[in-house]
């Protein structure tokens, strides 16, 4: 009794005191984006050849969804989308890159002639809520590296640290946080170090396993003997070597004892098949289309102790989850009309019947009209699935439709074997 008295007096007497405790109960947050990676990539999602021992530990310690989303198949759209829980044609981040009147390119971004189409896309992202700011207007320290388009980091999004400069041309997508697990995991431990009772947010989007494809000479020479061309060995072996940096990045946390109290989260910015004939080139129904090759990705949600571990392999996760699912695991709230749910509410999962999606054109073609980019839509309700054709696309291509239980690499269209279903998936994309 007399320690609960002198701990209420201390509150009571020391500014910020109470919010000093409550501050450092708070758990730390993870969230790790593999980048370019396919959805049955790795051993718990039961590739035959691939290693992920790391990442198979992780799925079995987490709540972990098969059946995972990114609402889009493009990195930088799709990590807005993670970033403010939205659809690109919310945010307005539908392409890489703005479609300029002469050749594009890296060094694009630094001309000032076209520095308003960048700015434009990176301003009307800035203005959206997204969820790195929430977390530091609560009191969280942020960390960025790896992936990010926004400019900078700190000033677009709220981080409080980052490697990103978003400066010049390397600061198309990342500049010197691209380093982050290709050239390990430093910055990352040194950030965790200085952060003291502080709570804490990681934001580790590494370039793997995407292209370049140079993984370490053991990993090449192992997948080298596996795989059928030489293409195919080096994403592999690039996708373990993914998976060693992630190993390590646990390792860490494991180590310094603070796992039991770091909510970890795991996703893909988008799909990926190696194109078997040529090196660090994506196949087609890959990254850039609404097949299951561009948009599935499990999903993961640890934190020991709260949340029970399973695998489900039926219910339908996305990427716009996530914000909500942390916002719920944390107490905070989010703003009104986010299309997600939180992943860990039991019922929420168990209602939702059904998720969408749409698709652009690498290039957006008005950076004042972000949409007239978009080529496909999609909906998937239960296990069927319908692409449908749109702006861009819409006068060659064909409404499609799979059923992924019995299909999931979407071999078999059946358009025009339902067409009731057709009209029935149809009218939910158009509600």
């Amino acid at each position: 009794m007399k320690s609960i008295l002198a701990i209420l007096l201390l509150c009571a007497l020391v500014p910020g005191a109470s919010h000093a405790a409550e501050t450092k109960r708070r758990p730390n947050v993870v969230l790790i984006i593999s980048d370019d990676q396919g959805w049955g990539d790795y051993g718990f999602m039961g590739h035959p050849q691939i290693e992920t021992p790391h990442l198979d530990q992780l799925a079995a310690r987490s709540l972990t969804f098969q059946r995972g989303y990114s609402p889009v198949p493009l990195c930088r759209s799709s990590l807005a989308s993670i970033a403010t829980g939205l659809y690109p044609r919310q945010h307005g981040v539908t392409g890489n890159d703005p479609a300029l009147p002469k050749a594009s390119g890296m060094g694009q971004r630094a001309n000032p002639e076209y520095a308003p189409y960048y700015e434009s896309i990176i301003g009307g992202f800035a203005k959206q809520p997204n969820l790195v700011r929430d977390l530091t207007k609560s009191g969280y320290l942020a960390l960025q590296t790896g992936k990010w388009w926004e400019g900078d980091p700190v000033a677009t999004a709220g981080f409080t640290h980052s490697m990103t400069s978003g400066k010049g041309p390397a600061g198309r997508h990342g500049d010197a946080g691209l380093e982050i697990g290709r050239k390990g995991l430093d910055p990352v431990f040194r950030f965790i170090e200085q952060a003291g009772d502080k709570p804490w947010f990681v934001w580790y989007a590494p370039m793997l396993p995407h292209s370049p494809h140079t993984p370490p000479a053991d990993l090449l020479k192992k997948y080298l003997k596996l795989a059928p061309t030489e293409a195919v060995a080096r994403y592999w072996a690039s996708v373990e070597w993914f998976d060693n940096t992630c190993g390590e990045l646990l390792g860490y946390l494991d180590k310094k004892g603070l796992r039991d109290n770091t909510v970890i989260i795991f996703t893909t910015d988008n799909g990926y098949i190696q194109d078997p004939k040529q090196a660090n080139r994506f196949a087609p129904r890959s990254k850039q289309t609404s097949y299951e090759g561009g948009v599935r990705t499990p999903i993961m949600i640890s934190w020991p102790g709260k949340i029970q571990a399973r695998i489900d392999q039926e219910h339908l996760a996305s990427n716009l989850d996530l914000w909500p699912t942390l916002a719920g695991l944390l107490g905070t709230q989010v703003p009104k009309g986010l299309p997600g749910i939180n992943l860990a509410n039991e019922k929420s999962v168990e209602a939702r019947k059904r998720i969408f999606g749409e698709q652009y054109n690498h290039d957006i073609a008005d950076v004042k009209e972000p949409t007239r980019s978009m080529e496909s839509r999609w909906v998937i309700e239960g296990w069927w699935k319908l692409i449908v054709p749109e702006g861009l696309k819409k006068a060659g291509g064909r409404t499609e439709l799979y059923d992924l239980r019995n299909d999931p690499w979407e071999k078999k269209d059946l358009a025009e074997a339902e067409p009731a279903r057709v009209e029935a998936l149809r009218r939910l994309l158009a509600e």
